[in-house]
This record gives C-alpha cells, structure tokens and sequence, in this order.
C-alpha cells in the first residue's frame, strides 16, 4: 500500500512540474514592459533639446538603439549614480533595480518587440525647454556672447538685473544654456545690493542660486522651503566656455518659479572647501580634506560633490558636537562628466556646531585615462586641467534667522 501511493504521490508531483514546464511567459514589449522604466530613469534626459544624444519617448525612437541600451544597464553606465548603496538613501537615485535591467536586456534579446502599443503609459507632460515646468519668470544674458573655434577661454562674468522692488523667496529655479555645445557649465549668484554709500568697485556678498553641468538637476525645494532674492539683488553667471572647433554664441538664461507663500524654511548652498592643495605629478591617490561648521541648527537636505579631471572619489561625513560622526554619502568612482546632486530621501536635523567633512582623492597618474599631464603637479584653478575639491550641501532653518548671526 505504501509502495502505491509513494507512486501515486510521485507521478501526481511529475504532472506538476511538467504542467509548470509548458507555463510560457509572456514577451517582454516596449509598451507594457520598457516605456515605464524609460519614463522612470531615462526620459528627462533623454528627449528633444536636452543633454543625452537621442530621445527615447517613443518606440521608435528607442528600438535603433536597444543593443546600446542593453550594454549601458548591463555596465551600470546608465543612468548615471554614484553613490555606493551601503551610504544613505536618496530620494533621487536613479539607479536601476536588478528587475529593471533584467527586464531591458531581456527585450534587447529577443528583437525589442513594441507590442500592443495601447499599452503605453500615458505620456509624461513635460515643458518644451524647462524641467521645472513653465518659470514665472525667466532672466536671460543682457547680450550674446560670441565663443571663438579655438583656444582657453577664462571664465566669464555675466550680471543680470532682477528689478525686483520686494524680496522675492524661490521655490525652484533652473540654469538653460544657451548653447550646449560650447558652454560647460553655469552657476548662477544672488549678489546682495549695493549699499548706497558703496563704492561700486566693492565687492558685495554672492549666495548659489542654481547651477547647470553635464548631469545636474535643478533646484527644486520642498513645500514650505525656498531660497531668498532680496529686493534690489542681481544674478551674476559665472559661465565656463570650451572651444571645440567651431565658433558659436550662447545667451543663456535662468527660470524662477516662486513659493506660492512666505515659507517656513529658507534654503541655502553652502560648501566645505580647500583650496590651498598641491597634487604630486604622478601621484595615484592623492588625498585632500575640507570641513564646514555649521552656525546654526539645520536641516540637512542635500549634496553635491565637485571635482575635476582628476577626481577619483569623495565622501561626506557629519561629525556632530558630542563626536559621532556619520558617513552621509560615498562616491567610490567620481565622473567629471556627470555632475551629480544627492537628496536625502530623510532630511537630517543637525545641531548648531555640527561639522561637514569632506574626504576627496585624486589621480595624477598615466593609470588616469582622463588625466590630461600626468608629468604635472596639480593645484587650485577654475580650468578643467586644474582641480577643484569642493564638497556643496543644502540647508533648512527658519526663515526668520539671519543666516549670518550665530544665534
């Protein structure tokens, strides 16, 4: 009898699993398996007027280029994040899930099907030319600027008046360039106004507003918070131009969207800097420290490392006042070529007194595909054969404080 149902128990367990066998899954398409995840991670960069080099909004924008595709998410080269997973959360990551990119290596496998296309997700509605949405006011470069073919072009200094009669509190703003090709990067100022009694060659104090870089986001505060443009203030650019052959112009310009009301928490970018670093010729892994200590309790809502050619990696710590000292971000494998900002998916509160550490190597070495002398020693300088070792972050606090005072 036992012997009969051993059988019996053996056969019933071997139609199963043969009646699993025969389970097909269905075809991963376009438009209910790989339009989402492109909607998700790659379409804000990638489509018309942006920064990546092809749209990918439709199906047939997309399937030329799904071998290609199938390569960059497998090397994790797109989208492009760098913070090491084992460091903080980040309400921005853009990183895929291991489903994500099984999903798009399975559809560049099997001949990228599109499927039944009234199964697209219905279309993200972006703005022709903004990511914030439609600006309540864009400020745009008084003249041209005529970049030549060839040759260092030194930083440029560009002021744009606001005519603003009344403080105005921003709760996003974003840098357009007005020409991608020649114009590295954009960081908009806030100058405070002059004093009447100035004399105009004194220098007034200048506060980050917004800036634009291969892979940058804008600035984009959360309910209730917003960055402040006093009356009377100006927006200076501080634009980064690079010949490339070709002369060209650019007239760029930045968008305002303003808090709907007074805000509760102002928002502002400071940074831990060094300047005064000397990198070896040669040198692999050349390390440099900067630190920031805070003035007043904050909230710690984002940050922002920045290097160039040579930066190798960057990590951000908090030490608060009694010594504990918190990693907040690790960047094992830094890219000039993507200027990255992290959002802490939990802002974090931090006390008065609290210190910002920045930790950055760099290398000077021929092991440096990116390196353009490895024979040179590298200092402090605004060029992208120099360095820089700049570690930028955001803070809350009440909009009522001074942000000078250290009460």
């Amino acid at each position: 009898m036992k012997v009969k149902l051993t059988v019996i128990a053996l056969t019933a367990g071997l139609a199963t699993m043969l009646g699993a066998s025969k389970i097909v899954k269905e075809p991963v398409t376009f438009s209910k398996d790989v339009a989402p995840i492109l909607q998700k991670n790659c379409q804000s960069c990638h489509r018309p007027g942006e920064a990546a080099p092809m749209s990918l909004l439709t199906f047939q924008e997309a399937r030329p280029w799904a071998a290609a595709i199938r390569e960059a998410v497998i090397l994790k080269r797109m989208p492009p994040w760098y913070a090491d997973s084992h460091f903080g959360k980040f309400s921005n990551d853009r990183s895929l899930s291991k489903a994500d990119i099984d999903t798009l290596v399975s559809w560049a496998n099997t001949g990228a099907p599109e499927g039944d296309s009234k199964q697209n997700p219905k279309t993200v509605p972006f703005v022709d030319g903004w990511n914030i949405g439609t600006p309540d006011l864009v400020l745009e470069m008084v003249d041209e600027y005529q970049i030549p073919a060839s040759g260092t072009i030194k930083y440029e200094y560009f002021t744009i008046p606001t005519k603003f009669t009344e403080d105005k509190w921003v709760q996003m703003a974003e840098v357009r360039p007005g020409n991608r090709a020649l114009v590295h990067h954009v960081i908009a100022y806030v100058k405070t106004p002059r004093k009447p009694d100035e004399d105009a060659k004194t220098k007034r104090d200048k506060e980050f507003l917004v800036g634009y870089a291969p892979g940058s986001v804008p600035e984009v505060m959360e309910p209730g918070q917003a960055k402040l443009i006093k009356a009377g203030s100006e927006i200076e650019f501080q634009v980064h131009y690079t010949a490339n052959g070709t002369a060209g112009m650019d007239r760029s310009k930045v968008g305002l969207i303003f808090a709907k009301q007074p805000p509760r928490e102002r928002v502002m970018t400071l940074a831990a800097a060094e300047r005064k670093f000397i990198i070896p010729a040669g040198a692999a892994n050349h390390e440099v420290e900067a630190r920031y200590t805070l003035k007043k309790d904050s909230t710690l809502t984002s940050l922002f490392p920045h290097m160039h050619l040579r930066g190798k990696d960057f990590e951000f710590r908090v030490v608060l006042p009694g010594g504990e000292t918190q990693t907040l971000l690790k960047v094992p494998s830094y890219s000039f070529s993507w200027q990255l900002s992290y959002t802490l998916a939990q802002p974090l509160q931090l006390p008065k007194g609290s210190v910002i550490e920045c930790t950055a190597h760099f290398d000077n070495s021929v092991n440096n595909k990116y390196n353009p002398d490895a024979t040179k020693e590298v200092r402090w300088g605004d060029q992208s054969w120099e360095e820089m070792m700049i570690g930028f972050f955001n803070v809350a606090f009440d909009a009522k404080l001074d942000p000078n005072s250290s009460d």
